[in-house]
């Protein structure tokens, strides 16, 4: 029986372009404030058009293989989790085995999972899955999640961002899937979808959209809880975990989801609320469930009650979902690396609980185990070849002006065939990959930035 199985190790890739939401702001003419405080983001990270979610997956595989010597060999299932389409019918997945076919390695599992933001998840339970069966045959998972998250002109456009995380997946890993607690919730709603195919761009209600996450949020953690229960024979509240990370579509969601959770074990009569917290939230007990989703008193005063908690166990995982924006499926990983970041020297015996939400709708909420765990496979180090610090500190800036006029480049390309990109990749890490053109049958071709001045996989997808 294959033990402690999770990932080994991880690796993520955002654009080296951003633009910061406060001079958003001011170019968009919105009051002072509303991307920043009301949004709670600081920055935003965007693919030009030498970028797209196929070279950002393309870049974060070959360097994860690369910086923990992973043989392409050794990876039985490969799974991608993403809701940008590039095409309706050719799997992202596809794409990604040409880095195994040079190692004659074809013998890989799996294809793409797409619902909005929760495809990441559902490709990394379905390697988990896939180790903890008899399907296994001894080799690695691999998961990857990529987004481009663009918005048309209008108050949604601040909430976009950029990235693509790859996971290897295992047994004896440093971060342990503790699978029986898990509570899903599942349902029919239209709070943010893509119907139209010849646009990038979703048709969003944004406040039907906050209060499905909020009411998924609360089922999961009830499935949770009662999982909880039944296996260890007390009850959970948010005390039983040290970090919370949750789905970043900006970060005044993520604070009010907290608090929710506060207001949750509170109503729960949980002992994790102190005297204090239970005087302050005492008015609202009598609140239906519907009433308590549009009550703005009961959203400030959780928010006040949970405010120490939320900084001891939350805030350390905001740090990528603020300065790159929301990352669709990649944006709990993203969240996750944070906290690697922040406090991977502190993380040993700690459980973490995730929750992971997808609109129209899928979520789940779901706990790791970590463990230091042994080089290279060790919490140290995949903190230190994410390098989440000096990736965000090595970003460009650009201004408003410069970053419209991408969007528009970018629109005017959707689903465009028979153009070359500019090549331009003069801001782009050594060994990135990029996109130098999509043909008259629209196939795409990607090359790699050289490492150390020696053309290295030239002819990757190159090959005309």
């Amino acid at each position: 029986m294959t033990k402690n199985v999770g990932i080994l190790a991880m690796e993520i890739y955002f654009p080296p372009t951003c633009v910061q939401q406060e001079a958003l702001e001011a170019h968009d003419g919105a009051s002072k404030g509303k991307y920043t405080i009301g949004l709670g983001q600081d920055c935003m990270g965007f693919c030009t058009e030498v970028e797209d979610v196929i070279s950002m997956s393309l870049t974060a595989v070959t360097s994860l293989l690369e910086k923990y010597s992973v043989d392409p060999k050794q990876i039985g299932r490969l799974e991608v989790g993403s809701e940008t389409v590039i095409d309706k019918s050719k799997s992202i997945k596809t794409f990604l085995m040409q880095i195994f076919e040079k190692y004659g390695n074809t013998d890989v599992e799996g294809v793409d999972s797409t619902n909005a933001c929760y495809g990441g998840t559902a490709a990394l339970f379905n390697c988990v899955n896939w180790i903890e069966s008899s399907s296994w045959d001894g080799r690695y998972g691999l998961v990857v999640c990529t987004d481009s998250a663009v918005y048309a002109e209008g108050p949604a456009r601040p909430t976009g961002g950029a990235a693509a995380i790859a996971m290897l997946i295992g047994p004896d890993a440093p971060i342990a899937f503790e699978s029986k607690y898990r509570g899903s919730h599942m349902s029919h709603a239209y709070d943010f979808y893509k119907p139209n195919l010849a646009s990038e761009y979703p048709v969003v209600d944004g406040k039907l959209s906050q209060t499905c996450y909020l009411v998924a949020l609360d089922l999961c953690y009830k499935h949770l809880c009662a999982k909880y229960e039944k296996f260890e024979g007390k009850p959970f509240s948010i005390s039983d975990a040290e970090y919370f990370v949750f789905h970043s579509p900006y970060n005044k969601l993520v604070q009010k989801s907290f608090a929710r959770l506060v207001y949750d074990d509170f109503v729960r009569n949980s002992s994790s609320i102190d005297e204090a917290a239970k005087e302050k939230l005492a008015p609202f007990s009598t609140l239906s469930n519907e009433e308590s989703y549009q009550s703005r008193d009961l959203e400030k005063v959780s928010q006040q009650v949970a405010k120490s908690l939320y900084d001891a166990k939350v805030q350390p995982t905001t740090l990528v979902p603020k300065q790159v924006g929301n990352m669709y499926t990649a944006s709990i990983y993203a969240a996750f690396a944070s906290l690697l970041h922040n406090k991977n020297s502190e993380l040993a015996g700690k459980r973490i609980i995730l929750f992971s939400y997808g609109s129209g709708l899928t979520a789940t909420m779901f706990s790791l185990r970590l463990q230091e765990g042994q080089h290279p496979f060790s919490l140290s180090n995949i903190a230190s070849v994410m390098n989440v610090g000096a990736k965000l500190k090595s970003r460009h800036e650009f201004s408003p002006e410069k970053f419209v006029e991408t969007m528009k480049l970018m629109e005017h390309r959707y689903g465009a065939k028979d153009f070359v990109t500019s090549k331009d990749c003069s801001l782009l890490a050594p060994g990135t990959y990029y996109l130098t053109e999509v043909d008259a049958m629209y196939r795409r071709f990607y090359a790699q930035k050289p490492v150390d001045n020696t053309i290295e996989n030239g002819s990757i997808a190159n090959g005309h």
